[in-house]
């Protein structure tokens, strides 16, 4: 070839395409890791907090190498479809729900597979913590900071645990402590206990309790979806000092004061049924587990006593001297629970039969801003606090075992809100400010506090 041929022929290879060239394993392993790599030096943004997800890889830099390692290995094993994937716009993402991905399933061949069913918990779930030296068997299965004397129990949603953190409403699985649901609820009583009341298979709160308002709002027991709301007149004005104003009965019925009564609703048709007059304000109520008595504190403490079918008054009693008003009351067969004052001067009563002038006291104030609120579960009145743990007789008063509750470093630890669960097992909520330890305890009370 001459130099007047070779030149033609340079100046044709030049103008002239050559066919296109298969894009290779190689060729894209080699642009991956050639990206990631040059992502190492760039701005550093917070890492996600449940985990990764692949449309969320750009931001995990410290995560590049081993990534555009793996990138070799997946698209290797992709290679027999390479066009496919090459074409597709669709993206692995978390599911819709907000399932942690390490909950999800993700496979690294070519046919991809369906995420599996999320987790019903929304909260981690820890093993179990001993905690106050073990007193009672006392462990710690959840670390969220609830509202005191706010934990509840029923036999809905397999025996789950219910109770108030800043905010919300959670239902707690008895057996790990997560938090298995949870609906945004602000109770609107500060200061003064007030739980969730749970009646079949329903959550009830109270959304409104102030002036002339109360509104009950209902949530299902198995998924806190909503069940209704139930408005209920008020006679006068509601209490300023409203300690335990909703309760449960004898057929499931609920009783709220209200003003200067106490009203009667069915839950199943949320409807009033029954309103029963009283001679002053109710901060508190309770009901016999029978249905036979009704009892309200009115006043600083003064305790009325009330035929709840046909609203006859059957006795009323006062507890005079007193520097702060009374509540929290607890009915059961041998009388009425509650307590006086507050901090350290708040202390839990037995009045036998109704009767507060044969008022016998039962344990001593909790401190520290906490309370000490009786509770009736299980067949067992429980009292808690921050000095001793108690289970007592319903029928007679008499306590039947107690305990010590120690302190952290001359801190005090606390025990409160003690229910037993459908499961048969025993729960309270604790806290200790020293080690910053909150949430949902188990205890294995002594024989003697079978009921």
């Amino acid at each position: 070839m001459n130099t007047e041929e070779r030149q033609l022929a340079e100046m044709l290879h030049r103008v002239t395409p050559e066919p296109p060239r298969r894009v290779t394993v190689e060729d894209v392993a080699f642009r991956l890791a050639n990206e990631a790599g040059g992502a190492r030096g760039g701005h550093r943004e917070p890492r996600a907090r449940r985990g990764l997800s692949l449309g969320n890889l750009g931001r995990a830099r410290g995560w590049a190498p081993a990534l555009a390692a793996a990138a070799v290995v997946v698209v290797a094993g992709a290679s027999a479809g390479i066009a496919t994937v090459m074409t597709s716009h669709s993206h692995a993402t978390s599911p819709g729900d907000g399932t942690p991905l390490s909950s999800a399933s993700m496979s690294t061949s070519a046919t991809s597979t369906a995420p599996s069913q999320p987790s019903t918990s929304t909260g981690p779930t820890f093993p179990p913590e001993t905690i106050a030296s073990g007193m009672w068997g006392a462990e710690l299965i959840n670390r969220q900071s609830f509202t005191q004397a706010s934990l509840a129990a029923g036999a809905s949603g397999g025996g789950s645990l219910y109770a108030i953190p800043p905010g919300f409403l959670d239902r707690i699985s008895p057996v790990t402590g997560d938090i298995l649901d949870q609906v945004p609820y602000t109770s609107p009583i500060t200061g003064f206990p007030n739980r969730p009341v749970v009646t079949g298979s329903t959550v009830w709160v109270l959304s409104s309790y102030s002036g002339s308002s109360v509104v009950l709002t209902g949530y299902n027991g198995k998924t806190l979806a909503p069940a209704g709301t139930v408005t209920v007149p008020v006679s006068g004005q509601v209490s300023s000092t409203p300690q335990g104003v909703l309760t449960s009965g004898s057929g499931g019925y609920l009783y709220v004061a209200a003003g200067s009564a106490v009203a009667v609703v069915n839950p199943e048709t949320h409807q009033v049924i029954n309103r029963i007059a009283t001679s002053g304000q109710v901060s508190s109520v309770a009901v016999t587990s029978d249905g036979s008595k009704l009892y309200v504190a009115t006043g600083a403490l003064t305790l009325l006593a009330y035929n709840p079918a046909t609203g006859a008054q059957l006795g009323s009693s006062a507890m005079t001297g007193l520097s702060s008003t009374g509540g929290n009351l607890v009915a059961t067969s041998g009388g009425v629970w509650g307590t006086v004052g507050i901090g350290m001067s708040e202390w839990v009563w037995f009045a036998p039969n109704g009767d507060l002038s044969q008022v016998v006291r039962v344990s001593q104030g909790a401190g520290a801003g906490l309370d000490s609120v009786p509770t009736f579960s299980g067949g067992v009145v429980w009292i808690g606090g921050s000095r001793n743990l108690t289970c007592a007789n319903p029928a007679t008063g008499q306590v039947m075992a107690s305990t010590a509750i120690p302190t952290d470093n001359s801190v005090v630890e606390y025990f409160g809100s003690v229910t037993v669960a459908g499961n048969g097992r025993t729960y309270a909520l604790y806290q200790n400010q020293a080690a910053q330890q909150f949430g949902v305890a188990t205890l294995t009370p002594p024989a003697a506090c079978s009921g």
